[in-house]
């Protein structure tokens, strides 16, 4: 009697892989903008859902030691916020710091005070609350692979890569193409984000992944190979074309990283050439690409160069606004005033010098504003996950030369997102967040090796 498709070792992982990868698109199609009002959210929170009652329906197997590390984590962060949403006594309520301008309010208007939760604005925490769906459903799907569906996955993540690059292209060329999806800007350069330093840090990315996806294997294939390195310029120069000054830093990293983890394999195809032939290449190739970025300059074809040389700290708003924030911090620590609640929030404490006629929506700096929403328990929290980064990256370094490639990339995914995360919101996110969510369960080597049946994508 035949088996079952559901009865098959390898429906779950399967199942798993494809659904995933449908995800990756959706996400990649209506998951590049952090703004609760935008309709991307509601596509991608409800394809979210619909995938995992399918899986689960479809396949209750859920293997969650493979993803422990970052199930804790985004454990961890659904808890915190869903506590932020609990109705308090009034007595508890005006005793956290932050809240006498309510207290204030209720007492001049002769109401009584009403049982609050913690987020000055709940709206935008349960909007937060919603938005970690996202890594919930990627972590459910994720943990069933084995290991050679991860590395098809990276592999697919870099054709989406690319993807987005050709879509910044367009838009680069003068073509109008308005993502209903998504706020982004028609006059920027922000491929399939709603924000040209997430669009850039994307690419960034794509940095890294193009020269593990052309080296790696025991044996390497040449045309890979030669692709990868081809489409380094490529994603350069629409780096500089996006005008992200954080995307030439990370763009740099990402290019290096991706180099430093396959450099031995790097160097065995260098080293399999004549000398002269291998000396020729890479002059060649450093020369080729100092070039085109010279050209991009002549031409001003280079934002990001021109804004970063432009940049006026006076003018920048971000940076204006700095020591306001860090005032804000003091204010509402250490219980934080909710997740998701900036933009209210500092509009309660702006300074009139500051006021524009548009908003100032974030921190531009995730490390403050998730320590102003959540106080010292998110600033705990996120201290546990940079040293479990730390401790994971090491361990990833130190690992024999078999299968360390996946793990070493997920160390630089996560760093150029930290570091991007400086200045800007890219986590906030769909796209970014399940990006995240993937580099985490590779750096914490979650699948060993398991039996798989055929996958059609490249590796």
């Amino acid at each position: 009697m035949q088996m079952s498709a559901r009865s098959r070792p390898d429906f779950a992982a399967l199942l798993s892989f494809w659904m995933l990868a449908g995800f990756l698109v959706i996400l990649w199609i209506a998951g590049g903008a952090s703004r609760a009002d935008v309709s991307g959210q509601v596509v991608t929170r409800f394809f979210a859902w619909l995938l995992l009652i399918a899986y689960v329906v479809l396949s209750p197997r859920f293997d969650w030691r493979r993803v422990l590390p970052v199930a804790i984590f985004v454990g961890l962060a659904i808890l915190v916020t869903a506590i932020q949403l609990i109705p308090l006594p009034p007595a508890i309520w005006t005793s956290l710091p932050g809240r006498s301008l309510f207290v204030q309010a209720a007492e001049i208007a002769g109401q009584p005070q009403p049982w609050r939760p913690i987020s000055i604005s709940p709206s935008a925490t349960v909007n937060a609350l919603g938005s970690l769906i996202v890594p919930v459903t990627v972590l459910v799907l994720a943990a069933n692979l084995n290991r050679e569906q991860h590395r098809r996955i990276a592999g697919f993540l870099l054709i989406l890569v690319v993807a987005g690059c050709l879509l910044g292209l367009l838009k680069f060329s003068g073509a109008r193409f308005d993502n209903p999806f998504i706020n982004e800007s028609l006059d920027m350069v922000s491929g399939n984000f709603a924000n040209r330093n997430h669009f850039a840090l994307f690419i960034a990315i794509g940095c890294l992944l193009a020269p593990v996806w052309g080296f790696r294997g025991k044996k390497v294939v040449r045309w890979k190979a030669i692709a990868a390195v081809a489409v380094l310029p490529f994603f350069a120069l629409l780096i500089l074309a996006t005008g992200s000054r954080m995307g030439l830093l990370v763009g740099a990293i990402g290019i290096a990283a991706g180099f430093l983890v396959m450099h031995r394999a790097v160097l065995r195809e260098l080293r399999a050439l004549p000398r002269s032939v291998a000396i020729g290449l890479v002059a060649g190739a450093v020369v080729a690409f100092v070039a085109l970025v010279a050209l991009s300059v002549t031409l001003d074809r280079a934002v990001s160069i021109t804004r970063a040389i432009d940049l006026n700290a006076s003018e920048d708003l971000r940076r204006r606004a700095l020591p306001v924030v860090l005032d804000m911090i003091g204010r509402y620590f250490p219980i934080g005033s909710g997740l998701g609640a900036f933009d209210p929030v500092y509009r309660i404490t702006e300074p009139d010098r500051l006021l524009k006629y548009t908003y100032f929506n974030h921190a531009h700096d995730d490390w403050i504003e998730l320590v102003l929403d959540g106080g010292i328990v998110v600033a705990l929290l996120l201290a546990g996950a940079v040293l479990w980064w730390i401790a994971a990256g090491i361990r990833a370094w130190k690992r024999p030369e078999t299968d360390k490639f996946l793990p070493r990339t997920a160390f630089a995914m996560i760093l150029l997102i930290m570091l991007a995360s400086i200045v800007d919101y890219p986590a906030r996110t769909p796209m970014m967040m399940a990006i995240l969510t993937l580099a985490g369960i590779w750096l914490g080597n979650a699948s060993p090796e398991r039996s798989q049946q055929g996958i059609a994508l490249p590796a």
